[in-house]
């Protein structure tokens, strides 16, 4: 049993942020159960990087584990009426519609609290539910750019570089699982639900807590470097830096401990407080210059035997490969029913006696409609006959 085992949640999110956070409380037990059109979530229809899978294409697949799917569709009164029997048994309502778009389903906390006054209710959006960003579009890359920290790293006038992760989905997505948690533990207490509003402008502006103080507080200008310096806030020598047959991360060493190991004089005299800004493009240029002599391998040898903080830049292959993450278990692997054998990223929170666990893999259109109709106690003649006005699609199981 799952630390969250015997919760309801309806999920009724599309993309990734919004199913990301549901899928976490999944792996944690909770019972979710995705609600989505009878044809189908949009990100089904949606292959990331091209890839399609059998009948449930990858994107899809990765972010919708340990649900049920109900299909069902919500603008016919029917449709609505039956999320409403559903939302009175359940603990969690999670959607990411456009602000405004809830409440013209009727789907809003206000009408749904009403009906539930002990739901957690969680809203989703770009910029917030109101002001004067509430109809653009909010989408990853566009709040990476808003967001200020693609002019912390990278060169002074050449184009800032994305992320190489959905970075923003999934911080929101986090942010909205942790609501989640909290909100239930509120409600644990004391017995009522209550509205949770999460946003990814908020959300990529404040996981840069240390970053904006230090511009905010200690009135320090983010200015990029002539070199590729990975930080505008942290110290020379910081970034990747290409070896002889690769490239290695350099976090920061004390200069005369890394002009030893790689044989610069000229850093053997200077002061890790003073010359590591002042001075910074030309310690970045004489670092680059000086580890192109040597493979990877080697300079980690050296570099780790005195103390040097640095890594290997990983590729998807290393990073599967890699004995840590092997040891961890980071990566599972289990059976789907029509896309066979899955090996994905697993649980990142361990618990000692509620450990996470698939239960069953990315569901099919409307798999488990029957099925989540039949517990909120519709029977079969109803159910034939809400799937015969095409309020309903009933898939496969």
């Amino acid at each position: 049993m799952g630390v969250l085992s015997g919760y309801k949640v309806l999920d009724c999110s599309i993309a990734m942020a919004g199913p990301f956070a549901a899928q976490r409380l999944g792996d944690l037990g909770a019972d979710v159960v995705k609600v989505e059109p009878v044809t189908g979530e949009w990100q089904r229809h949606v292959s990331a990087g091209g890839a399609q899978g059998n009948r449930i294409n990858v994107s899809f697949l990765s972010l919708n584990r340990n649900k049920r799917s109900l299909a069902v569709d919500l603008k016919s009164p029917q449709g609505k009426a039956l999320l409403m029997d559903l939302v009175k048994t359940s603990d969690v309502f999670l959607q990411n519609y456009r602000p405004g778009v809830a409440k013209r389903l009727g789907v809003d906390y206000e009408t749904l609290s009403q009906i539930n006054p002990k739901l957690v209710y969680v809203s989703m959006s770009g910029y917030g539910e109101d002001g004067p960003y509430v109809d653009r579009p909010g989408q990853d890359l566009i709040l990476q750019g808003m967001s200020g920290a693609m002019l912390s790293a990278g060169r002074e006038g050449e184009p800032p570089t994305a992320a190489g992760q959905y970075l923003v989905d999934a911080i929101a997505a986090y942010n909205a699982f942790e609501g989640v948690l909290a909100a239930l533990l509120h409600r644990e207490r004391t017995g009522e639900g209550q509205l949770v509003q999460v946003n990814m402008l908020d959300a990529i502006a404040t996981i840069q807590m240390q970053e904006l103080s230090v511009f905010t507080i200690g009135g320090k200008p983010q200015k990029r470097s002539a070199e590729p310096h990975a930080h505008v806030y942290i110290r020379a020598p910081y970034g990747a830096f290409a070896t002889s047959d690769g490239y290695i991360i350099v976090a920061f060493p004390p200069l005369k401990k890394l002009g030893e190991v790689i044989g610069e004089e000229s850093f053997l005299a200077m002061d890790d407080e003073a010359d590591s800004w002042s001075r910074r493009d030309q310690i970045f240029a004489k670092t680059r210059e000086r580890l192109k002599m040597k493979t990877s391998a080697e300079w980690l040898a050296l570099m780790r035997a005195a103390d040097i903080w640095c890594g290997p830049v990983y590729g998807y292959e290393d990073l599967i490969n890699d004995p840590q993450v092997k040891h961890n278990g980071t990566f599972i692997e289990y059976d789907h029913p029509t896309e066979g054998r899955i090996k994905a990223p697993g649980f990142p929170i361990r618990f000692s006696k509620t450990p996470s666990r698939v239960e069953r893999g990315a569901p099919l259109t409307g798999q488990h409609t029957r099925e989540v109709l039949t517990e909120a106690g519709y029977d079969a003649d109803r159910i034939e006959s809400l799937r015969n006005a095409g309020v309903i699609f009933i898939g496969e199981n």
